[in-house]
């Protein structure tokens, strides 16, 4: 029979110590685990909330101990980018009427079974010579994985 791959989802809230985010700013994943069907398609969903239209989408995969890897990067105004170890079977499109930016994973394997994060950071505007920080703030985030 078809082995089952067991995609863990987490409710992740990440918010910047520093502007322009507002506490109204925040991602959505559905909680639970979603459950495949090895060589489908699958899709994991992601909700934003968001007033700023400079806005950063980003996905990340993290397997097991590891630090979370980047798999694409999303901008509302157009455009972003993929990993290349990603590119070949995952994909991600804004709707901004929904506020949703799904990540879609063809062809799945086994070795696809893993957290998957989003996340957003809206982009600093104004002075252009302005070094963002990415700092995450411990206190902010809130990591929920339920299995």
């Amino acid at each position: 029979g078809s082995k089952m791959l067991s995609t863990s989802f987490i409710l992740c809230i990440l918010r910047l110590k520093e502007e322009p985010l507002t506490l109204s700013d925040n991602v959505l994943q559905p909680p639970g685990d979603v459950t495949v069907t090895e060589g489908e398609a699958g899709t994991l969903d992601c909700r934003y909330n968001s007033s700023s239209n400079n806005l950063n989408l980003y996905w990340y995969k993290q397997d097991g101990d590891h630090s979370p890897k980047f798999i694409l990067q999303l901008i509302k105004l157009g455009g972003g980018n993929t990993a290349d170890k990603f590119k070949e079977r995952f994909s991600a499109t804004l709707n901004s009427a929904l506020r949703s930016v799904p990540l879609k994973i063809q062809k799945l394997q086994l070795s696809d079974s893993a957290v998957y994060y989003c996340a957003l950071q809206p982009t600093v505007t104004g002075n252009t010579t302005t070094l963002y920080k990415n700092l995450w703030s411990k206190d902010n985030t809130i990591l929920h994985n339920i299995h």
